[in-house]
């Protein structure tokens, strides 16, 4: 507020006041910055000066003076002044004060001489310019204003038209219309109409509106009208030539008029001129703004509603009246809409090229409006090609052609022609963008916007430019993308079907890397589309014409339809595809036709479904999943086989769908792995199934060529163009190796990330799509990499399993192939580099090569496992079997020769075929042969080959398995470490397991034992089988089925057995000290024992399948069904297994049938292959030698050796029974195996230690058992056995029920046991002492411990070879009473050892050196599942007693009963005092002997006779007993039984102390004879008695 002078500067105004306002005047006229501040802070000042004068606080002539200074500051300054006066005027005149007024113009007259009159008489009012003087009247001053106003402002003044002569108009057509080409300038002709206007007094508004009227007719004068009329306008006011236009405009606004294309032209150069405003002429133009977008927003509804009639379904009877009214309203359409005065005017703009003023109209629309309408795309397309001609000639143009060259526009005012790319990007682009889809109208145009992208694209990926050049090429590049995104792909949809635009667009689309196309085709399907109603009807029209083909497509009329499709899909590809893709995923069926008719389309079209494809599968909306969890959804399925097929017969880029896999993987989700597998296998011909035949499988042993023609079911053909795009594919994107890993990884992802909600069986199928896709896809990598490309891309084994975790056996997996190209590269090399062609210099030469590849994996494998595995086996064999495969082993020689045998009878087929041409024989006849002699190539190949691994093999073997603790340990870690983990890899690994383990045995290789491997692999299949995937399990079956058909060879021929088993060290029964495997022959396991031990596997594998199918667990039965589909060729072979088994999966058939079909039709399958297989079942019998029924208890005892065959004859003898029962039957052995479970578990609880991974525990639990036995009496035992097991007395009486359906021999053995009731109080005490003494004995003998051969995983067995003194003793007790009855010998198969009896001090020497190699493994065995052995071996004897029999008539049953009673009752008598006598000989005969037996054996033997085990044989044997007793009979009965229960007990107390003496009386010739008088009177009875007291014992 500096403008304000202080109130001191007014009181002193003399001496500092004026001055000081002088000054602030001139600063605030200097200040000229802010113009108008300073204009009103002088204003402020002035008026304050004033102010104080009419206050009276300043003299009038001092103002005056001060200002009279201060004036010639500014120019305006008078005015200023008057403004001031004007104001003080207003308010001095309200004021009542007089005095003021008086001042006031007293100040005015003082200033007269500084403002000039006439100002003062514009500002001030009449009465104040009265009485200042400066008029006389007021009044009369008032009255002269207002008539010059009215003058001014409402007077027309008109030219008087009687004045005009026509002459000076002819005269002024005849000078505008001369021949102008002459020298004849504007301004001559404009001085001409300025005399003619002032001659002819013509108004020069109409010569004006005639000169344009003459422009109009003769545009060619540009040149001359523009002048002339820019030079007239100087006459006239600026708006005249505007108003002028816009009447002519409004004369063409009727609704018929039609305004003249001249008209426009001339407004558009008048406005390219600058002559008239586009605003002022645009107002003038019809139809108004709001119009327009009210007639765009009904296009867009039209559009919309189109559409929505498209989708709808209309019934015949609607479809009439519809049609009707389609037609009226199109007849009311047909009427001429107004004429649109705005878009004729951009035309005209566009055509003389005024892109500015075309711009501004085309902003004032809707987007797209104007350029709709097809006159004025065309001619913005046209300013668009003379725009960048220049540039198109220089870089555009395709080598070789032509083209018409456009001349440039003859307007200087015309954008500037590109001559760069960057020009392109300040005009053209922006000219393009306003077109949009309307580019449609000018193919021409198009493709030449797509080679300057082409030649761009060219440039941009060249490297040679500079930073700052790259920045600009950058941002081109995102226009470029951006023209293509908002015109060229629309564009495209609006063209009628133009194949070649597509393939131009694709040229230039292919230089782009596949996500950026991508993201176009998604713009351009789920944006552009929507954006403008042409393209809103064109989508529909699609869907609604591809419905129409789609609905017409089948086999027969594919090439037709593709053609349809092909013409559909080169416009609008994304909507067809998307369409035909959903169908595809409703109707798997139409696969094939689709892909088949997809021939016609472009390359573009190929990479739009390939995206199409892709956004289909990544569909968020859809479920990957069937309602019930449990599969892949069949959408999935369908789009996985289309892509495969699809990707596989056109040249469709993969990149996008391989990235997007392993994308999902990377995000843990692995169902898109079968896009995958699809893929592979269509395009490599790579199939990976389980349901191989061995035939196939073992051509897939085999070279490249027998795979290709043997190994898969469709013929693999033509694959190699499409393997070599997958590869290229893989290899450009650096793929390869990322699949693999994610697919090694996902495997455990699949069950322990995505598992956690999904049903188990969709989890196993998820893992084994994984599975088979990663075994799939490293196979297709193997075959198909060069050497150099895979070595390159994958890592050394330790990195893989280290660094990527990826799982042991896919790493091996994919290492294996770069391992024999190495070696068969290394080979080659010293090959060449040595000429020397034997035999052994090859062999030599491919052994040196394997140990230049393979030491470095022999380190590498080390770090993969604890150091102690190494104790067993060496690198050097684990890294042999992880890096051989089946054509390293053997060669399939039947498979190469079924071939060669196909392609003879093929070319004899084509020799007798009449009907083909010479020529195409001779081609057919000429391919034959070539596959021929490959095939025999191939064959001889592979045998050299295998020739030199075995050599190799040979060399290596004795550094293979180092045994550093047991053999045991060893066989452990072997198959743990190595079978099991690659068995279930694939089939194919599956058969070279079984093969690896018999080329060991062949190999005889040191500490290498067959036999407890083959034990190990068949006794306890269960756990492997409840935890394998469906896939893991057929390749588990097929393993196993490989390991029974080497058993079944060996076991089918003693000749083949001693050739092939005979003295290998593999078939040694007793474990010595490493490195003895010494030759003696009496070591080997004999045939016969052999064939018992394999009834032994057996019967395993009956019992673990019934224990699978009992269990109600989908997987377990599942696996199991699975498994023994497989081993269906060799198992079973024994009648009573194969009888059990069949009725157990009778009943899952019955069970499962509605509950789960996928379980019901798996038994349906088994069960019908196996009552295939029955004719060739034998009986057991016949499978290994045994006894009649009367000496089978001998048998069973005799089995029980350490080998452990003793349990086959117990479940035997329980099927043949079960067989001849009804269904409770089944139930019971449900029962027993279920049985198993809960002994495991419970002794398990027991034991005070864990068991180890040997099935080792600590021997406190024994000796707790022990404790145990000692402290109780036979009478609290036998209560004890009846509380912990209910079930066994009510069976054992049934056991005695059954006594009459036996024949004669065996009731009579049952009859004497009732009457030993008499005998039981008074002998119980004895048998006590004795107890003790025996385990006292044993006690005593503990250092000559034995260890038996077979110690397996399976507890049972473990607990077995315990027991190895115990059961020889007997076993040779059995024998010696055997001989001499009815002359009928049964061979021993006892222990594993030969029967041939030693001489004590060998037997001791023997036991020491087995001891130490005892000392290596755990104190003791584990008793885990101990009772389970046991209570097979009590029931085995039971069961020989139950023994099937013809029945007898029942009358005749019981006579014979009664008289047997009696006979046995007398024999027993006599029987049990010989006994008495015996025992006590014998102890003190040879109480020395005794106290060395094994402390083990009793601790054992107790153990073995634990109340479980007894209970469930009880159970075991219930199955053959009531059914066939009718009610008398069992009340007959049930005394005998009781009885017979206690006598049994007690008899059999008294023969366990006979057996633990019996090793040494086996020796004595003296006690053999007693034995056998005894025997003859006995029959099998005894051994009945000893399996007794082993219960009572608990």
């Amino acid at each position: 507020m500096a403008a304000l002078p202080p109130a001191e500067w007014i009181k002193n105004w003399e001496k500092g006041g004026k001055n000081e306002f002088v000054q602030l005047c001139r600063t605030l006229s200097e200040n000229k910055s802010h113009d108008n501040m300073g204009f009103r802070d002088i204003q402020q000042a002035l008026y304050e000066l004033a102010y104080h004068v009419v206050r009276g606080n300043l003299k009038h002539d001092q103002a005056s003076n001060v200002l009279g200074d201060v004036i010639e500051f500014r120019e305006d300054m008078p005015s200023i002044l008057a403004d001031v006066f004007c104001i003080l005027d207003i308010e001095t005149s309200c004021l009542e004060e007089k005095s003021k007024r008086d001042h006031f113009t007293q100040l005015v007259l003082a200033c007269l001489y500084l403002v000039s009159d006439t100002v003062l008489k514009e500002r001030l009012d009449p009465e104040t310019l009265e009485s200042l003087g400066l008029i006389k009247q007021s009044q009369q001053f008032n009255q002269k204003s207002v008539k010059i106003k009215t003058k001014l402002f409402y007077k027309q003044q008109k030219f008087n038209l009687l004045r005009e002569e026509n002459e000076g108009y002819a005269k002024l057509i005849a000078e505008l219309g001369q021949d102008l080409s002459g020298n004849i300038t504007s301004d001559l002709i404009l001085e001409n109409i300025k005399s003619l206007i002032g001659c002819f007094n013509l108004d020069p508004n109409r010569v004006l509106d005639i000169i344009l009227e003459v422009y109009e007719c003769r545009p060619e004068y540009d040149d001359f009208f523009v002048p002339l009329i820019e030079s007239y306008m100087y006459m006239c006011e600026p708006q005249t030539l505007c108003h002028i236009l816009g009447f002519k405009f409004k004369f063409y606004q009727d609704p018929s008029g039609e305004t003249p294309s001249s008209l426009y032209r001339v407004a558009a150069v008048l406005l390219q001129h600058n002559l008239i405003d586009l605003e002022d002429l645009y107002v003038h133009l019809l139809p108004g703004d709001n119009a327009i977008i009210e007639e765009h927003k009904r296009e867009i509804v039209e559009a919309k509603q189109i559409v929505r009639k498209l989708t709808m379904v209309v019934l015949s009877s609607e479809k009439t009246e519809e049609k009707e009214k389609e037609k009226e309203k199109e007849e009311e359409k047909t009427e001429k809409p107004p004429d649109n005065q705005k878009l004729g005017l951009l035309e005209a703009l566009l055509k003389i090229g005024d892109w500015q003023h075309a711009q501004s109209i085309m902003d004032q629309m809707p987007p797209f409006y104007a350029t709709s309408h097809k006159p004025i795309a065309v001619a913005l397309c046209q300013l668009v090609h003379v725009t960048i001609e220049p540039l198109y000639r220089r870089v555009g143009v395709p080598k070789g052609a032509k083209g018409s060259p456009i001349s440039s526009l003859p307007n200087k005012r015309a954008p500037k022609q590109a001559d760069s790319f960057e020009d392109l990007r300040k005009e053209v682009f922006n000219m393009l963008c306003y077109l949009g889809p309307h580019l449609s109208h000018d193919p021409i145009l198009f493709a030449k916007v797509v080679r300057l992208g082409k030649a761009f694209m060219k440039e941009f990926q060249s490297d040679g430019s500079k930073q700052e050049d790259k920045e600009k090429m950058e941002i081109l590049f995102s226009c470029l993308l951006s023209i293509t995104d908002q015109v060229l792909l629309p564009s495209l949809s609006l063209m009628d079907c133009n194949a070649c635009m597509s393939e131009e667009l694709w040229g230039m689309f292919k230089t782009f890397p596949y996500q950026y196309r991508y993201r176009l085709y998604g713009q351009w399907k789920n944006e552009t589309y929507n954006s403008h109603p042409l393209l809103v009807k064109v989508k529909a029209q699609t869907i609604d014409r591809a419905k129409y083909i789609m609905k017409r497509l089948t086999k027969e009329n594919v090439k037709p339809s593709g053609r349809q499709i092909g013409k559909l899909s080169h416009s609008n590809p994304t909507i067809l595809f998307d369409y035909i893709l959903s169908q595809i995923q409703k109707y798997d069926n139409l696969i094939t036709p689709v892909v088949d008719s997809l021939k016609y389309l472009t390359s573009l079209n190929y990479d739009v479904l390939a995206y199409c494809i892709i956004e289909a599968l990544a569909n968020p909306e859809k479920e990957r999943m069937k309602h019930d969890d449990t599969t892949i959804s069949s959408w999935l399925q369908s789009l996985a086989s289309f892509c495969g097929a699809v990707f596989r017969k056109y040249p469709i880029e993969l990149a996008g769908l391989l990235q997007y896999v392993a994308n999902q993987l990377k995000a843990g989700k692995s169902f898109d792995l079968l896009i995958l597998k699809e893929v592979v296998q269509k395009m490599a011909g790579i199939e990976i199934t389980e349901e191989m035949t061995m035939e196939q499988l073992e051509a897939m042993t085999g070279g490249e060529q027998l795979k290709a023609e043997g190994g898969y079911f469709g013929q693999i053909r033509n694959t190699k163009k499409s393997s070599q795009r997958l590869k290229d594919a893989l290899l450009d994107h650096d793929l390869a190796l990322p699949l693999c890993l994610l697919m090694a990884q996902q495997r455990n992802g699949v069950i322990f990330q995505e598992g956690g909600e999904k049903h188990l069986k969709l989890v196993g199928k998820l893992y084994d799509q994984c599975h088979d896709t990663l075994v799939q896809f490293g196979g297709f990598l193997a075959s198909n990499l060069s050497t150099e490309d895979y070595i390159k891309r994958v890592p050394s084994i330790d990195v893989l399993c280290n660094e990527f975790h990826t799982p042991h056996d896919a790493a091996f997996f994919l290492s294996r192939p770069m391992y024999a190209h190495h070696i068969s590269s290394k080979y080659d090399e010293l090959k060449k580099a040595e000429k020397g062609n034997k035999q052994q210099h090859k062999v030599h030469k491919y052994i040196t090569s394997c140990e230049l590849v393979m030491a470095p994996v022999h380190d590498a494998v080390i770090s993969l496992h604890l150091p102690k595995v190494w104790d067993d086996i060496s690198p050097q064999f684990y890294a042999t079997f992880w890096s051989l495969t089946m054509y390293d082993l053997a060669v399939p020689h039947s498979s190469y020769d079924r071939e060669v045998n196909k392609l003879k009878v093929q070319m004899k087929a084509i020799d007798d075929n009449q009907e083909m041409p010479p020529n195409k024989k001779k081609k057919e006849k000429e391919r034959c042969t070539a596959l021929q002699d490959k095939l025999l190539e191939e064959e001889k190949k592979q045998l050299e080959h295998v020739q030199r691994v075995l050599q190799r093999l040979k060399l290596e073997k004795d550094n293979w398995l180092l045994a550093k603790s047991t053999k045991n340990e060893t066989i452990t870690k072997f198959l743990q470490l190595c079978i099991f983990p690659r068995c279930i890899f694939s089939a194919i690994d599956a058969v070279y397991c079984a093969h690896f383990v018999e080329l060991v045995h062949q190999q005889k290789t040191p500490n290498f034992s067959t036999l407890l491997c083959y034990d190990r692999v068949f006794s306890d299949i269960i756990y492997t089988v409840a935890s394998c995937t469906e896939n893991e399990a057929s390749r588990y079956g097929r393993f196993l089925c490989c390991m029974l058909e080497t058993v079944t060879r060996w076991h089918s021929d003693r000749v083949i057995y001693e050739k092939e088993c005979g003295n290998y060290p593999g078939f040694l029964t007793i474990l010595r000290a490493t490195g003895f495997d010494g030759g003696n022959k009496a070591d080997q396991l004999d045939y016969e024992n052999f064939r018992h031990v394999v009834h032994k596997w057996h019967y395993k594998l009956t019992k673990a399948s019934v224990h699978c199918l009992e269990t109600g667990e989908y997987t377990h039965i599942r696996n199991i069904l699975i498994v023994l589909t497989k081993i269906l060729p060799w198992y079973p072979k024994v009648l009573n297994l194969g009888q059990a088994l069949e009725r157990r999966v009778h009943k899952i058939c019955q069970e499962e049938k509605e509950k789960r079909p996928d379980l019901y039709a798996l038994a349906m399958g088994y069960s019908g292959q196996l009552k295939s297989r029955k004719p060739f079942m034998i009986p057991e019998n016949e499978f290994h030698h045994k006894d009649p029924p009367a000496r089978n208890a001998v048998a069973a005892t005799v089995q029980n050796g350490p080998g452990g065959a003793g349990m086959p004859t117990s479940l035997t003898i329980n099927t043949v029974r079960l067989e001849e029962g009804t269904t409770e039957e089944t139930d019971k052995l449900k029962e027993k195996s279920q049985g198993v479970v809960k002994v495991i578990n419970k002794a398990v609880n027991a034991t005070p230690k864990v068991t180890t991974s040997n099935g080792n525990s600590a021997s406190n639990s024994k000796i707790i058992k022990e404790k145990d036995d000692k402290e109780k009496s036979g009478k609290e035992k036998d209560k004890e056995k009846k509380d912990k097991t209910p079930a066994a007395t009510p069976e054992m009486k049934a056991l005695g029920k059954d006594g009459k359906d036996k024949p004669k021999e065996e009731r009579a053995n049952k009859d004497d046991k009732a009457r030993e009731i008499k005998e039981k109080t008074p002998k119980s005490d004895k048998e006590k002492e004795k107890v003790k003494k025996e385990e006292k004995a044993s006690k005593e003998e503990k250092s000559k411990t034995v260890v038996t051969i077979i110690e397996s995983k399976s507890t049972a067995e473990k607990e077995r070879e315990k027991e190895p003194s115990r059961e020889r003793d007997v076993a040779k007790e059995m024998k010696s009473k055997e001989n001499v009855k009815g002359g009928e010998k049964m061979p021993v198969a006892g222990s594993l050892k030969s029967p041939v009896p030693r001489s004590e001090t060998s037997e001791s020497e023997r036991e020491q050196k087995r001891r130490k190699v005892d000392t290596h493994s755990s104190p003791s065995h584990s008793s885990t599942v101990k009772d389970n052995l046991n209570e097979l071996k009590d029931s085995s004897a039971k069961h020989y007693i139950n023994h099937t029999t013809p029945t007898l008539s029942k009358s005749k049953e019981r006579e014979v009963d009664k008289k047997d009673l009696d006979k046995s009752r007398e024999r027993s008598r006599e029987r049990e005092k010989k006994d008495e006598k015996d025992r006590k000989d014998r102890k003190r005969d040879h109480s020395n002997s005794d106290r060395e037996v094994p402390q083990d054996s009793t601790k054992r033997r107790k153990e073995e006779n634990g109340t479980t085990g007894s209970s469930k044989h009880s159970k075991s044997e219930s199955p053959s007993d009531s059914p066939r007793l009718n009610e008398k009979e069992k009340e007959k009965n049930k005394s005998k039984s009781s009885g017979k229960e206690k006598g049994d007990s007690i008899k059999a107390e008294k023969m366990e102390k006979s057996s633990s003496g019996s090793k040494k009386e086996s020796r004595h010739d003296k006690e053999k004879t007693e034995k056998k008088e005894k025997r003859d009177s006995t029959g099998g009875k005894e051994e009945k008695k000893h399996h007794k007291s082993s219960d009572k014992h608990r």
